[in-house]
């Protein structure tokens, strides 16, 4: 019933949660408050043959990610441009989470989540709800494989 990301293209939109990641090291040090962390809970538009995560300006700037440089990016139409990488950027979907960069869009581009940070996150498309799932036999704690 549920496929695994690796050959496998399915769109589709999906809620996620984004926080600034240096905001949350400084919460955990006690330099900020959990109010004072930078998040928001965006529909992304997750696209299993994109790999990267992808957010706007909009986003970009109001949760203040840090610039980490630019990459030749190559698009879908095969073009190439130079775009600009903020980050890191925590991604929290269900009960699962990563930490990646992000390419920024401009600004009235869709947020789009590709297949390596749910990947990271062992998450599971299901094409018959158009969603994201859990895989039902490790619900709580995510796999890697490193070989």
């Amino acid at each position: 019933m549920f496929k695994a990301l690796k050959n496998y293209h399915e769109v589709f939109r999906q809620k996620v949660k984004i926080i600034n990641a240096d905001d949350q090291a400084l919460q955990r040090r006690g330099y900020l408050t959990q109010d004072e962390v930078k998040q928001m809970d965006i529909d992304f538009l997750v696209d299993t043959g994109a790999y990267m995560l992808c957010i706007n300006e909009d986003i970009q700037e109001q949760i203040q990610l840090p610039y980490v440089s630019d990459e030749e990016v190559v698009l879908a139409d095969s073009s190439r441009i130079k775009m600009k990488i903020v980050g890191p950027v925590v991604i929290k979907i269900h009960n699962r989470q990563t930490a990646a960069n992000a390419l920024v869009l401009p600004r009235n581009s869709e947020p789009l989540l590709g297949s390596i940070p749910l990947k990271d996150m062992d998450l599971l498309v299901d094409p018959l709800m158009g969603q994201l799932v859990v895989p039902k036999d490790r619900p709580y704690l995510s796999r890697t494989i490193v070989k």
